[in-house]
């Protein structure tokens, strides 16, 4: 018995201190890297902190209507996440997309807090650029846990959170039930708790087959306030692939030409 109890503490104690290379799976750019794009874009940096460099692309239209600020996923880094612009770009918004610590070009020791105060900073910066009426969040997956905490903390025009969760205990606790997650997880990522001072009109889209993230996350998302939070089904869409659906792309058109 007491091994049994020495090994579920020393799964705990390695659960508590490599939790991250499971969490992020970061892409790192050297600084002279340079990206390459067949649209119009400049690069950007966000100097947060001395020693904490946040690194961005910014593409850009003539006379835009608006900013989309774009929080990826879990990752790669802004070099392959880049290509999702046009989705936005087309309709004429400007599009700026930023690397968490460690991905890409971007620098610093990361930690909840100190990432979701980096997003802040982006976003206070920019809107020294354009106006927040004209500011739309957008948060993709892990990515949705900073558009919702950033939106809840200003005033965009709208949030719009792809494929979100109702906030990450709950993703990880799917995966590792045995253990006591909740005081393991040094990242919560409270969505269900930001939401709710999110004074914009929220936009969910969930792909109904998402394994990852059942869409059930986005369904009691929802369900905390129906009133400002619109749910818009992918039928058939997993985690992944929502932008290969042609109901993806009306929703983003409908959603951004209103």
């Amino acid at each position: 018995m007491i091994y049994i109890i020495i090994g579920f503490f020393s799964l705990i104690a390695i659960v508590y201190f490599v939790q991250e290379k499971f969490i992020f799976k970061p892409e790192k750019l050297s600084k002279d890297f340079e990206f390459k794009y067949d649209a119009p874009f400049r690069e950007l940096f966000f100097d947060v902190e001395p020693g904490v460099r946040i690194n961005g692309l910014h593409f850009y239209v003539k006379d835009p209507m608006g900013l989309i600020l774009y929080f990826h996923g879990n990752s790669r880094s802004i070099k392959g996440w880049g290509k999702y612009a046009r989705d936005f770009y087309r309709y004429r918004y400007d599009v700026v997309l930023v690397d968490y610590r460690g991905f890409g070009k971007s620098t610093g020791k990361r930690s909840e807090k100190k990432m979701l105060d980096d997003m802040q900073f982006v976003y206070q910066t920019l809107a020294k650029e354009y106006t927040e009426h004209h500011m739309i969040v957008y948060g993709r997956s892990i990515g949705s846990g900073f558009a919702a905490k950033v939106a809840s903390e200003n005033m965009p025009r709208y949030l719009i959170l792809d494929a979100p969760y109702y906030n990450f205990t709950k993703v990880v606790e799917r995966f590792l039930p045995f253990l006591p997650v909740r005081f393991v997880l040094r990242y919560h990522l409270q969505t269900n708790k930001w939401i709710r001072y999110v004074n914009c009109h929220t936009y969910i889209l969930h792909g109904t087959r998402d394994k990852l993230i059942p869409i059930k996350h986005s369904e009691d998302l929802q369900k905390i306030n129906p009133n400002k939070i619109t749910l818009i089904r992918i039928e058939g869409g997993k985690h992944n692939n929502l932008p290969s659906f042609p109901e993806y792309h009306n929703f983003i058109r409908d959603i951004l030409k209103y």
